[in-house]
């Protein structure tokens, strides 16, 4: 198999293994780690559609991860997607009011990001062995409510790591806290921040880029890598689920082998569309991928004219995942459509830091066709959640609303009858009250663990553990900051 190597999206420096991109998470220049060329997948739809979850991911990620022999990345799937997951299927799909949904929700912290960050741990000590580590991992995250759970669950008591998630203090749901909070292992550390999410995510990427922490680190054996998305080791991961949900489909007799699919994706941060096209590129029949923003529309607003700013209000919203104003993400599409240029890239990243927006030419935008920006507010959000209620007893979380939403805006406007797949990216017992008010008014007045109860009378499914294990667990994270306090709480973390 031909070898896959990682360059940074920034300059033109010597590329690296993947596993020495997972490690590194964020390239030493600041830009995000890209494959050399895209792999083109080894196996077909129809005998994806034959294979368990395991078995696919195995085949879809195999060509990205080109370093890992393949008892090295059978071990790691094997570890990642077992017992944790409460279904056999691990990411079903199913009809819901005449669309598809593809459940991201089933692992051990009920939202998406449990499909790859239950993966990276194992990718990384694995790549840590094979590149002859010895430091401490410090993995450094920033969330917006659900990456932070997913990751500290993931990296909880791994030998060698130690991890440290930022959260904005009041910009998430009172369960994505609580599941923070209460987070065990001697290895873990939360921080709320005073500010919004992209004050955490520019202050990680601040750190990350700051040689003076770095080498402070480095003198007590420890080394920064991320969680977050930024990190290739969270993408390739995500990659397999759009080329299994299309297996599944074919499975079921829903499409025919080589019919094109539309996806619409909930996204703040853009990485889990952006997999979405790596699916697409590497040879699954994806028509078009549609970008679902809510409120904080910063993406719908930059597909729709070609500029990208962030020079505006930040709205606090129901789907708080997707309240992102800094779509880090998307950097690594804009590296795409410059034809790989890394100076206009980074000249654009300059402009996004300096100024707060870019613009990109024509040219470039002719290079996003695949792409159709659309977004929803919080009427609509909880309209579509009532509704698909209503029609069939079935309830969305508010992020998934989102897309749903978006999904009948998009059909009803371009008339596009080709089957279309809403991702659905958490489970509403994440959000019980936004989705519970949603659906009636007078559930506002109830506390939080009394609408649990009855959002699993409501839609006839039993509470998942992971929101059992948080009603009584103790509070055991408290530290909260200003976002300039942010290394000094690693350094006391860290004894350094």
């Amino acid at each position: 198999m031909r070898e896959i190597m990682y360059k940074s999206t920034r300059s033109e420096g010597e590329p690296v293994t993947a596993s020495q991109a997972i490690l590194r998470g964020l390239a030493p220049d600041g830009g995000l780690y890209v494959p050399t060329e895209i792999p083109s997948l080894k196996v077909s739809m129809r005998e994806l559609a034959d294979m368990d979850y395991r078995d696919a991911a195995c085949a879809i990620m195999a060509p990205f991860l080109s370093d890992f022999s393949q008892d090295e990345l059978r071990d790691c799937v094997e570890a990642a997607y077992d017992e944790k997951f409460d279904t056999p299927e691990i990411a079903p799909v199913v009809e819901v009011d005449g669309y598809s949904h593809l459940e991201l929700f089933h692992g051990a912290t009920i939202a998406f990001k449990d499909m790859a960050l239950s993966l990276l741990p194992h990718l990384m000590t694995a790549s840590a062995r094979k590149n002859g580590v010895s430091d401490d991992i410090v993995i450094l995250t920033a969330t917006s409510g659900d990456t932070g759970k997913a990751a500290l669950a993931g990296f909880a008591d791994v030998p060698g790591t130690k991890i440290i998630v930022f959260y904005p203090k009041d910009g998430v749901s009172p369960i994505q806290e609580k599941q923070m909070v209460t987070q065990r292992g001697d290895n873990t550390c939360v921080i709320g921040i005073k500010g919004n999410f992209d004050d955490a995510q520019n202050g990680v990427k601040d750190i990350f880029g700051d040689p003076e922490m770095i080498s402070e680190l480095a003198d007590k054996g420890f080394r920064f890598s991320s969680a977050n998305s930024i990190n290739i080791g969270r993408l390739v991961p995500q990659v397999a689920y759009y080329a299994w949900a299309y297996s599944r489909l074919l499975k079921k007799g829903t499409i025919r082998d080589g019919e094109e699919i539309v996806f619409v994706v909930p996204t703040g941060n853009f990485g889990n569309i952006l997999a979405g096209y790596y699916a697409k590129l590497i040879g699954v029949p994806i028509a078009r991928l549609v970008c679902a923003s809510n409120e904080n529309k910063v993406l719908f607003d930059f597909f729709r004219t070609g500029t990208y700013d962030r020079n505006r209000e930040f709205i606090l919203t129901s789907s708080p995942s997707m309240d992102i104003l800094i779509s880090s993400n998307l950097e690594r599409l804009i590296y795409m459509i410059t034809g790989e240029n890394a100076g206009t890239n980074a000249e654009f990243m300059r402009q996004l830091k300096e100024n707060g927006s870019y613009t990109i030419p024509e040219e470039m935008r002719g290079r996003l066709s695949d792409f159709v920006g659309y977004y929803t507010d919080e009427a609509g959000t909880a309209e579509l959640i009532r509704d698909v209620y209503r029609a069939c007893g079935y309830i969305c979380d508010t992020h998934t609303a989102v897309a749903a939403h978006v999904a009948r805006q998009y059909r009803k406007e371009t008339g596009d009858d080709r089957q279309i797949v809403v991702v659905s990216t958490a489970s509403p017992y994440k959000f019980t009250r936004s989705v519970l008010t949603a659906i009636d008014p007078a559930y506002e007045c109830k506390e939080d663990f009394t609408l649990i109860d009855e959002l699993a009378r409501l839609s006839g499914t039993k509470i998942p553990q992971a929101i059992e294990d948080i009603r009584s667990a103790p509070v055991r994270h408290k530290t909260v900051c200003e976002k300039s306090g942010m290394r000094d709480v690693i350094r006391d973390f860290l004894e350094i």
